[in-house]
């Protein structure tokens, strides 16, 4: 099975790091590894997109998580 050993780092903070802290926000005391990575690719998409076209979107930086995280919070 092949491995892909993308790093992804969104600042001074990984993205990997930002949905762990994310979820244990949420309540997780576990990283739900295979959620997270058939997440990713929209995760990515979103982190990617200009503020402006979040906010077509209706979403702000820091509701991206949330967003595609959605749910679980119901």
């Amino acid at each position: 099975m092949p491995r892909h050993n993308v790093q992804i780092a969104m600042g001074h903070r990984s993205l990997g790091a930002k949905i762990d802290t994310y979820l244990a926000s949420i309540g997780f005391g576990f990283n739900p590894g295979r959620m997270r990575r058939a997440r990713l690719g929209e995760i990515i998409a979103l982190e990617a997109a200009s503020d402006a076209q979040l906010a077509d979107m209706g979403l702000h930086r820091d509701d991206i998580l949330p967003h595609v995280f959605r749910d679980l919070l119901t």
